[in-house]
């Protein structure tokens, strides 16, 4: 599980976000860069944390234009990002051009292409929540509906909460990404979580990756939070 998790390191600023890696370094091989630690540092903090041996999840969510889109995604190929995410109710056009980007970029660059995971239904959403933005699918069904144009535009997986996992590796097959926020050990809070399982469950249903931040990084002790967690306490 080791490998498999992902720290989000929302943290305010670079200081405190390097310092927290250099904590975790050795204990986990992956951290995520979100909005608040992005738009306090920009790019810089992804090739730190490159330097640092990490493997960096950019968690910006594109939703735009595909030529903003394209724009950004050849940015963080040039920075260094090994995953990065899009919202897929950007739309079939949006998602193809951040795939072609990719590829092209890496290519460009000389590096290896970037994951890319298509955000379908956020872990902050339930039904009633979907219903009130004038959705009428559940989020089960949404989520299905929107990993399918993701795959069907070139995108390696999706985001999802624990309770899809297992029906989007059965949908995706088992070479996708299945990165699955939302991920709470029994011993910590849901906070604004509205759609969660344990790392265990989490795995079990079929997650590639798990994406897991205050439970570690608010820990007085985030090395033997990771710990506890990989030992499945």
């Amino acid at each position: 599980m080791q490998d498999q998790i992902i720290v989000a390191l929302d943290l305010p600023d670079g200081v405190a976000a390097l310092e927290m890696a250099r904590t975790l370094k050795g204990r986990v091989s992956w951290v995520k860069v979100g909005m608040t630690l992005f738009y306090a540092e920009g790019p810089q903090i992804v090739r730190d944390l490159r330097g640092l041996g990490f493997k960096v999840f950019v968690d910006l969510k594109l939703n735009d234009i595909p030529h903003q889109v394209r724009g950004a995604c050849r940015t963080l190929v040039r920075q260094g990002a090994d995953m990065i995410t899009v919202h897929a109710t950007g739309g079939r056009a949006m998602l193809t051009a951040a795939a072609e980007e990719l590829t092209a970029a890496s290519q460009k660059f000389g590096v290896k292409k970037p994951v890319l995971v298509a955000v379908t239904v956020l872990t902050s959403l339930d039904d009633d929540a979907l219903s009130e933005i004038g959705c009428p699918a559940t989020a089960a069904e949404q989520v299905a509906a929107l990993a399918t144009l993701a795959r069907d535009c070139g995108c390696d997986g999706v985001v999802c909460s624990p309770e899809e996992a297992a029906a989007m590796r059965a949908l995706l097959g088992e070479d996708a990404y299945v990165v699955t926020p939302g991920v709470r050990p029994k011993w910590a809070e849901a906070g604004d979580q509205a759609r969660v399982a344990t790392p265990a469950e989490a795995i079990a249903a079929g997650a590639s990756h798990l994406v897991i931040g205050r439970p570690i990084t608010g820990a007085a002790d985030p090395a033997a939070a990771v710990k506890r967690i990989v030992e499945g306490n």
